[in-house]
């Protein structure tokens, strides 16, 4: 309390102005940075609680003391309220928060409905697309390898529609009976329908209904003495059914997520599993971002309401712990989802025997994340011993240069701090306006970018700020620093030794020019080595988008006649530059505003490229 009235925050006439209805509220700093977001189904009662200094935690008097503010928003319900405070908790990440950090939308296998010749694929974003979406996935990996597999046993066409259109002869997968070509005229539309469907029973979980189907059909087929015919439905039998042993569930029919939680040590391990149509299509582990010790019935609560807040959620989860507001937390997802959302915690047979395998999988993954993130904190204090730092790093910045004969020149910038990288953070950019090759210049550039920011408190500092490369590349880094009145961040420059192999590098920190002994077999050296060799593939990553983009354009920018928005065009209906250097002049020549003789230019332009 005391502190709080410090902040100049009131917290008694504060209260009185607070309503007893249900809502969220949010706490903020002496910076009007969130710090804390909460639900309530009285918010009068639940903001009063943290400054009754009997009945706070260590943990809340630690969070009241840094309050200078708090903000309020009533809802109609506490469902609507939990809602709320889910989506600003993914939003803002509140330091006190528990927050699940997972930005990626999840994949599907889509069959399309809008197609003559239905495309099975891959997807991922909006359901824009009329079609049927079977998912989600737990990783694009999951979503290829049951892709390759459907295409060993159904011959449903997966290549993109611009492929697909400019095909004039049957391409490879004909060849090898995985697809029956309809690009060219060789699949009936009766018998393509079959394979689609049958694809689609598949995906539903009906495989038992789906074999039955074939075995009909290879036994009618058998009757009519067409021998060859049997044989092939024999063969995809005999492949469904092995893929089914792998994949179905016994006892499961629907669709159903495992969520099982492990905590120690202010980290925490959730692991998914997933089943849809009574199939496992796969497991994923989160890390919940956490400022404090909290059990896992509070964790598994938090991360539940922010994950299922944009993804598609099942008909029962099952979960390791009870969660403490189960009824309220299945009442929202239920009106998130349309339909009824049972969580069950108490569970026997089969789903018990999944529910300890994703419990294994949790504690086994948050071992390894400890053993791994104890192993990074020893790297980080070898350091401060090895660059003789007044006390263990925080967070360390590396840059890199790449280009190709000093064309399209990429600087990069990675972060890490105790944890290992800190990818948000990282930042490119492209070097203009120094002659071509200069590396020197390239760094200045760069450094000198990065840091502006800084001093518009876009960024924080670094403790330790690296450079890949010898003297003259530090110098510059220097330099720049200095010219923007930055004198507390070391500068350490990386090269490597004599015979350019890692594990022989030259550590160079300025002040005296010289190379810096460093004790061999240090550990502060893998975390050299791991943040340069990290600030190297975000530099060439980044070079290649940049010559990529410039050679699309130089290409279709030198044909006469061919506009921008043609170009535009062009690019989109053939899927990339690829797929328009691959068309033929009749392909090519079917777009509209491409006359014959344009495309004649088009085609032209990059033969001659080829014949090069």
């Amino acid at each position: 309390m005391e502190n709080s009235d410090a902040a100049g925050f009131d917290a008694k006439a504060f209260i009185k102005t607070l309503t007893q209805r249900p809502g969220i509220y949010k706490m903020l700093d002496d910076k009007g940075e969130i710090i804390y977001i909460g639900k309530a189904k009285n918010l009068k009662n639940r903001v009063s609680s943290y400054f009754r200094s009997n009945a706070a935690s260590p943990k809340q008097q630690a969070m009241v003391a840094k309050v200078a503010a708090i903000e309020v928003t009533v809802t109609h319900t506490e469902g609507e309220a939990l809602l709320l405070e889910s989506q600003q908790i993914k939003r803002h990440k509140p330091r006190y928060n528990i927050s699940l950090r997972d930005d990626k939308s999840y994949p599907y296998v889509f069959i399309s409905s809008f197609h003559d010749f239905p495309q099975l694929t891959f997807h991922r974003g909006a359901k824009k697309r009329r079609g049927r979406y079977f998912g989600p996935y737990p990783s694009a990996s999951a979503v290829k390898e049951t892709l390759k597999l459907l295409q060993k046993i159904f011959p449903v066409r997966q290549c993109e529609d611009s492929y697909y259109n400019a095909r004039s002869r049957p391409c490879l997968q004909y060849q090898i009976e995985r697809c029956t070509a309809p690009c060219v005229g060789l699949a009936t539309k009766e018998r393509y329908a079959a394979d689609v469907d049958n694809t689609i029973l598949f995906l539903e979980g009906k495989g038992g209904l789906l074999i039955d189907r074939l075995v009909g059909k290879m036994e009618a087929a058998a009757a009519e003495l067409e021998f060859e015919q049997a044989a092939a439905y024999r063969d995809q039998i005999a492949r469904l059914r092995a893929v089914l042993e792998k994949q179905c569930v016994e006892g499961e029919r629907g669709d159903v997520d495992i969520v099982a939680c492990a905590a120690k040590t202010g980290m925490a391990c959730v692991q998914v599993f997933y089943i849809r149509n009574g199939q496992h299509l796969g497991n994923r582990q989160f890390f919940p971002k956490m400022a404090d010790e909290n059990q896992p019935e509070e964790i598994l609560q938090a991360f539940i309401a922010q994950y299922y807040l944009d993804k598609t959620v099942p008909h029962e989860l099952i979960v390791s712990h009870a969660l403490p507001e189960s009824a309220l937390v299945g009442e929202v997802l239920a009106e998130q989802a349309k339909h009824a959302v049972a969580i069950s915690s108490n569970v026997r047979g089969e789903r018990l025997k999944w529910l300890q395998m994703a419990m294994t999988n949790a504690e086994n993954a948050l071992t390894a994340r400890l053993a791994d993130k104890q192993g990074l904190f020893g790297r980080f204090a070898s350091l401060q011993q090895e660059l003789a730092c007044d006390a263990i790093p925080e967070r360390l910045e590396c840059f890199d240069i790449s280009h190709t004969q000093g064309e399209q020149t990429v600087a990069s910038c990675v972060v890490f701090n105790r944890e290992g990288p800190v990818k948000s953070d990282y930042r490119r950019f492209n070097i203009d306006g120094i002659t071509p090759g200069d590396d020197y210049a390239a760094i200045y550039q760069a450094v000198s970018r990065r840091f502006k920011r800084l001093k518009q408190g876009e960024h924080r500092a670094p403790d330790i700020l690296f450079i890949d490369g010898g003297k003259g590349q530090v110098a510059e880094a220097e330099k720049a620093l200095a010219e923007l009145e930055i004198n507390d961040v070391m500068i350490v420059g990386v090269a490597k030794g004599p015979d350019r192999k890692a594990g022989m590098e030259k550590i160079i920190l300025v002040g005296n020019g010289q190379p810096l002994d460093v004790t061999p077999g240090a550990s502060a050296l893998l975390l050299i080595q791991q943040i340069r060799d990290e600030a190297h593939r975000f530099a060439i990553t980044g070079h290649r988008q940049r010559r990529a983009k410039i050679n699309k354009q130089s290409v279709l920018e030198d044909i006469a006649g061919l506009g921008p928005k043609r170009r535009q065009v062009l690019l989109k209906q053939f899927g990339g530059l690829q797929g328009v250097s691959s068309a033929g002049v009749d392909a090519l020549a079917s777009i509209d505003g491409i006359s014959r003789q344009l495309a004649q230019r088009i085609y032209d332009t990059f033969h001659h490229q080829d014949g090069h």
